[in-house]
């Protein structure tokens, strides 16, 4: 099925932002499908994962599987569970406040636009025609496009963009990761802030990035929990580093009792320091 002109300049240019975030961003396994190609990649789409309990099963013991040849531990349900929603959470809100934080634009992924390979745990997005942007953008002019008047306006429609996607998931995977809606808005207000950091890094610019985590999840904004919340810690050189401690879990200690993540509410100041002195 072919797409309208208008339909498709909109999905390449949504292409190209994902194809540059997959060249910067080293540990985004994704895909990127051109815009209305009949092979859109193998595995279960976003959508089948919310409405079929064995594909949602499937999802769950392929992380485990992994889990065990990666660390050779046996990870219990419910850890595997968390552990896959994080890599999913994580992945699809850097697709979105990737394209925000580089363009100033924000898409809205369709379930049905993205696919996960269970062997692998690639992504495979076919980029939409779903995109707002400010008014004086040029893709402002596409037939379709919603505009916003100002930077607030764009980081809500990031928020409920990401909100949107995971609300389905969540309701899913949640009895199966054994968390309520608190603990799981936690993890994903989490993967939120932590994508446009780890983007800031690898573009050298952490500080812009920091700050621009903290203008989008600047205190508990429904449905997320909590905001940003980065603070500052100060190694022996004089320099200061961004941390900050996550407001849900990655569940990466029930694993690794020994190498929690840094930003774990288990991992107390002085052992970031000492990570940060190397």
């Amino acid at each position: 099925m072919s797409l309208a002109p208008t339909t498709t300049a909109v999905a390449h240019t949504l292409g190209d932002v994902y194809a540059r975030l997959t060249g910067l961003c080293e540990v985004l396994s994704v895909r990127v499908a051109e815009p209305g190609a009949a092979d859109a990649g193998s595995g279960v789409s976003a959508a089948e994962l919310v409405k079929d309990g064995a594909v949602l099963d499937a999802f769950v013991a392929a992380e485990a599987t992994r889990i065990q040849d990666r660390h050779g531990v046996v990870a219990r349900r419910h850890v595997a569970a968390s552990r896959a929603l994080h890599d999913y959470a994580w992945s699809v809100s850097l697709l979105m406040s990737g394209a925000w934080y580089l363009q100033r634009r924000v898409p809205r992924i369709r379930p049905e636009d993205l696919r996960l390979d269970l062997a692998t745990a690639e992504f495979t997005v076919t980029p939409g025609s779903d995109l707002a942007c400010l008014t004086g953008d040029p893709a402002a002019a596409l037939p379709g496009v919603l505009t916003v008047p100002h930077e607030e306006a764009l980081r809500a429609e990031l928020r409920a963009a990401v909100a949107d996607h995971m609300t389905p998931l969540l309701d899913a995977i949640g009895p199966v990761a054994r968390r309520g809606s608190r603990a799981l808005w936690g993890m994903v207000s989490d993967d939120l802030v932590s994508g446009i950091w780890y983007l800031g890094r690898v573009l050298g610019r952490e500080d812009e990035a920091v700050r621009a985590a903290g203008l989008l999840l600047p205190s508990a904004v429904a449905p997320y929990p909590s905001g940003a919340d980065f603070r500052h810690l100060t190694t022996d050189d004089g320099r200061r580093h961004p941390t900050r401690t996550r407001a849900g879990c990655c569940m990466y200690y029930a694993i690794r009792p020994d190498e929690a993540c840094a930003t774990c509410p288990r991992t107390c100041d002085a052992e970031r320091l000492r990570r940060l002195r190397g």
